[in-house]
C-alpha cells in the first residue's frame, strides 16, 4: 500500500472536535478531546465514540457506563487543546471551563453550544481503540452557532 496515499485518504475524512466527559465509579469527573463520533440510529437515538484503549477516560467510560459529548462551537480550539493532557477537577470546572451535570453525573460545558448524555448500551474492541455505542438519554442547547471541525484547526487525524 502506498502510505502517503493512505494518510491523504483518511485524512479527507470530515471531524469534529467535542469535548466527552466521563466520571469514575466515585462520582470524580474527566473529560478529553475526541473528534471519532458519529449517530448510528435514529430510534433509539444512538451514537458511536471511538477512545483510546487504555486510557483513564476509557477505563472510567467502561466502568460507568456513561459519558457526555459537548459540542464545540467553531473557533473553541484553546478549550479542544486544553482537554490534549490529562485534567483534574477544580470545584465545578475542568482545565478552567466551567461543568454542571445532569442525568449520567458526566460534566456537561457551559461554553459548549449543545450537549447530550448517553448510557453505553454495546462497546468493540478492535486495535488500539474501543468503540463505545451510546444511547442519548438527555440532551440540551445552550445557544446557537456553528460547530467546530478538525480542519479550522489544522490537526490532523488519520493516516
Amino acid at each position: 500500500m502506498d502510505q502517503k496515499a493512505k494518510k491523504t485518504a483518511l485524512r479527507g475524512i470530515s471531524y469534529g472536535l467535542y469535548i466527552v466527559g466521563t466520571k469514575d465509579d466515585k462520582g470524580v469527573v474527566n473529560g478529553f478531546t475526541g473528534n471519532w463520533l458519529t449517530q448510528t440510529s435514529f430510534e433509539p437515538p444512538l451514537v458511536a465514540l471511538a477512545v483510546k484503549a487504555g486510557t483513564r477516560s476509557q477505563e472510567q467510560i467502561a466502568k460507568a457506563g456513561v459519558f457526555s459529548v459537548n459540542i464545540l462551537e467553531t473557533g473553541k480550539k484553546d478549550m479542544a487543546t486544553a482537554f490534549f493532557k490529562s485534567v483534574e477537577p477544580d470545584g465545578n470546572k475542568l482545565a478552567g471551563y466551567e461543568f454542571y451535570t445532569e442525568e449520567t453525573g458526566c460534566p456537561i460545558f457551559n461554553d459548549a453550544l449543545s450537549f447530550f448524555e448517553c448510557k453505553v448500551v454495546d462497546k468493540i474492541e478492535k486495535g488500539d481503540h474501543f468503540i463505545y455505542v451510546g444511547e442519548v438519554i438527555n440532551a440540551g442547547v445552550h445557544r446557537e452557532g456553528d460547530p467546530m471541525t478538525l480542519k479550522e484547526t489544522g490537526f490532523y487525524y488519520g493516516g
